[in-house]
Order: C-alpha cells, then structure tokens, then sequence
C-alpha cells in the first residue's frame, strides 16, 4: 500500500507539470480526487491491510488525499491566473491609436419643424396635447359638425376600422378631448399622425399634423391673423406677411385659407409661389357654435378659433423639398444635410 501510494505521489508531480488547461485539471481531479480515481481506490483497499494497521494506512491516506488537494487549489488559483492574463492581452488598448470616430446622429426635419412650430407657438401660452391615433366616429367627425350624412365626409378617404373605429384624418379630435375636460380659457397645440388614402408627390396616406385651439371670451378673426402673422414670421421670414382667403371647413364658420408672402421672391413672383407671390400654409377659422355647444361650452359667452397645419407641407416650403416621398424614404444621403451642428 505504502508503494502506492509513493508511485501515486510521483504520478501526482509529473501531471502537476502537465497541467495547462481548465481540460487537464479537469483530469488531474478525476485522476485523484474523483469517485473512481486513486484516493477512492485506496480507500477501498483499506480492507485488504491488517486490522491493527488500518488506523496508520488511513491517516497516511488522508495525508495524501490533503496535499492533492493542496496542489489541486494552487493549479486552480495559477489557471485563474493565466486566464486573466490571457483576457488582459486580448482586451488590451493601444491608447496611441486614432479613436474610431463614430457618426452623430440628429433629429428628422419633421422632427425639428415640428419642434420649432411647438417652440413659436409655446412662446404664445399654448399647452400640448397628444390624442389616440386610433378615433372613434364621435371626436373625429360627428362632434366636430360632421354628421354621418354630411358630404364633407367625402373630402377626407378615410380608414375605418371595426366597430365605428378609424385611423384618425385630423387631429381635432384632440381638440374635442381637450374641450371636454377642461374649460375656458383654452390655448391648446394637438400635434399628431394622421392617415388618409391619398397618395402623390405632395401628398402621403401617413402624415403630420397640428391643429390649434383657442377658446375664450371675446375671440375673433384677427386674433387668429394676428397670432399667424408671427408664427410664420418666426418660422420663414420677419418680412413675411399672411393674407385671408374665404374657405370652408364644417367645424369654423367663418372658416379660412391661409397665405404667405413668397419668402423666397418677396412676393414678386417666383416658381415656388407660381408666380403669384403667395403660398397656401394652413387652414384655420372661427370655431363653429356647434362645436362649443357640443363640448358643453356656451357659444353666447365664449367664441374660438382654430387652425390646422400641415407639418410635411411647412417642411417642403422650409427647405425647399419638392417631393413628400423624400421625408419617408430615410435616405441618408438626403437626412444628413439637416443636422445640426
């Protein structure tokens, strides 16, 4: 037995050399310390040793069985070792090399116009609200002086859903939320998505929207002109100038187009304005009694009024894009030359 276990003690130092790898310690403690490895074999030849010696033979086992296990932890301890050192190596940084410069994003020009019609008309006292793109019949027509049977309907190709639902075609609808939960004074800017089935270069079944609202006593037509006036002169040109063209709309009466002086000839005439001199923008108005009475607001005491702008519309005009299939097409190329600095 003591032969044994002094071969087992030779064998143990020429593996201990061996050992390079999370593999061969793996194999040094099924060699030694496993269910079928050496120490195990020891411990069952134990029987075969003389009663009186057995106590002897056992503690020089369990000697034996405490240094493997000894040099067990200290190969353990070295591999953890060349494992971090090998990691180190590979993570290394050559601090003396160029950084890998990576590209900064910026915002979409949908994005910043929106942003900046926000800014214009916060500057104003408008508050912003946000309304489900998913419209019920109720707030995104009936509610807003459309009844069912009304052939302005047909102005809007609309996508209905089930059960009286349908992609929203305007963000007024917002305006009806906002008018029900609160009451004058009201000075509220929904902007949005909304869907039509129309398509074109200048037009698109997904696009932007934001409505305006202004509810209190005393509003009139030249409010909304003179709040207008400075909106597009904040967002084109201080130059430029806004002009009223009779319109109709179901939720205003008197309702209205709205042009601009061409910012781009100073009203001469030009391609852009088709030699003209004026460009349409929005449409807006007074809000219609029907709707104020539909809200529970009464149109005796307070009046409004209401504005509607196309936010694809105002970016084509800004930056001179003459293709609405441009802003969602995400080319890059096309997306680069409006980032910021």
């Amino acid at each position: 037995m003591e032969q044994r276990i002094k071969a087992l003690r030779e064998q143990m130092e020429q593996q201990i050399a061996q050992v390079n790898s999370k593999e061969k310690m793996a194999n040094f403690w099924q060699s030694f310390l496993g269910k079928k490895g050496s120490i195990a074999e020891l411990m069952k030849g134990l029987g075969t040793v003389a009663k009186e010696d057995r106590p002897a033979m056992g503690k020089v086992i369990n000697d034996f069985k405490v240094q493997v296990e000894e040099q067990y932890n200290i190969l353990s301890e070295r591999m953890e070792q060349l494992e971090l050192q090998a990691r180190n190596r590979r993570e290394a940084v050559d601090i003396t090399m160029p950084a890998v410069r990576r590209p900064v994003g910026g915002l979409h020009p949908l994005t910043l116009v929106k942003n900046e019609i926000i800014n214009v008309f916060s500057g104003m006292g408008f508050d912003v609200f946000e309304g489900p793109e998913i419209e019920d019949d109720d707030h995104n027509f009936t509610r807003l002086n459309v009844p069912k049977d009304h052939p302005s309907r047909d102005m809007q190709d609309t996508f209905y859903l089930e059960d009286d639902l349908l992609l929203r075609t305007q963000t007024s609808g917002g305006q009806i939320r906002v008018m029900d939960r609160q009451k004058p004074p009201i000075k509220v800017l929904v902007p949005g998505r909304v869907f039509r089935s129309d398509s074109d270069a200048t037009h698109s079944p997904m696009f932007h929207q934001m409505e305006g609202l202004v509810v209190d006593k005393g509003i009139t037509l030249c409010d909304l002109q003179g709040m207008l006036d400075q909106f597009v002169q904040q967002l084109f040109d201080a130059d430029v100038r806004t002009r009223l063209r009779p319109s109709y709309f179901p939720f205003t009466e008197p309702s209205v187009e709205v042009d601009v002086s061409c910012f781009e000839c100073g009203g001469k005439g030009c391609s852009l304005c088709k030699h003209t001199g004026w460009i349409e923008v929005l449409g807006g108005g007074v809000v219609h009694p029907h709707v104020l009475e539909n809200c529970g607001i009464d149109p005796s005491v307070y009046s409004g009024i209401a504005f509607g702008i196309g936010i694809e519309r105002i970016t084509m005009l800004k930056y001179g894009i003459n293709n609405i299939g441009l802003l969602f097409e995400n080319d890059l190329r096309f997306l680069e030359q409006f980032k910021e600095a």
